[in-house]
């Protein structure tokens, strides 16, 4: 797993997704949003009428996953949060896409933002960020987020999916959402886009530099 990984790994509507993405731009590396292999796969299932509950009809989506599913416009709505949780939960789902996020950041290096990406996906990453937020402003910033894609639910009902998500996703057996133990835990309720992003990119390019220090 050659190349410099930068992880980042955090509960739903945390903001790192949009972190991840101006930090790969300004860092000049690839980015993957590791979640939507998941609600591609969950897409899949929803497509063809099975059960996201299924573990044999997830694998078998999972296994065929083609890059071209990643770029659907569809992926983003309450009834794929849902299944997407399920499917995450399945361990040959996630054997089956370990392959492709790893892949994926071999040879160049990445930001990869996830649930496991620090923990189990690269667990020698050099730079391990673990995003958080309170419930309350995750619900918020999901709500206007739907909303501007056309959903119309409550903002409890939001809260109420993030909260039971947040609980599946700390509770599964398998690569459970947990701060990586040499991660930099960055707590965005507070902070906008821009200051998030300003102090996630201080503390990434500090970290480069003593790696390139050790190195010299």
């Amino acid at each position: 797993m050659s190349g410099f990984v930068v992880a980042i790994d955090g509960p739903a509507a945390s903001g790192k997704g949009t972190l991840a993405r101006r930090l790969a731009a300004a860092l000049g590396l690839a980015y993957l949003d590791t979640g939507l292999l998941y609600r591609a796969t969950a897409r899949r299932l929803l497509d063809a009428g099975a059960d996201p509950a299924d573990e044999n009809a997830a694998a078998t989506a999972a296994v065929a996953l083609l890059p071209e599913d990643l770029d659907r416009s569809d992926l983003r709505s309450p009834a794929v949060d849902r299944a997407a949780s399920l499917v995450s939960a399945v361990p040959a789902v996630r054997a089956a896409l370990l392959a492709f996020q790893r892949g994926f950041a071999a040879a160049h290096g990445a930001v990869l933002d996830g649930r496991d990406i620090g923990t189990v996906v690269f667990p020698d990453a050099p730079v391990k960020l673990f995003l958080t937020a309170s419930l309350p402003t995750r619900a918020e910033r999901r709500w206007r987020e739907l909303a501007a894609r056309g959903y119309h639910v409550s903002r409890a009902e939001v809260e109420a999916d993030l909260a039971a998500r947040d609980a599946a996703d700390a509770a599964r057996a398998i690569a459970p959402l947990q701060a990586a133990a040499d991660a930099i835990t960055l707590d965005t309720t507070t902070l906008d886009a821009d200051a998030a992003f300003a102090r996630a990119l201080a503390l990434v390019r500090s970290r480069m530099a003593a790696r390139a220090d050790r190195f010299a």
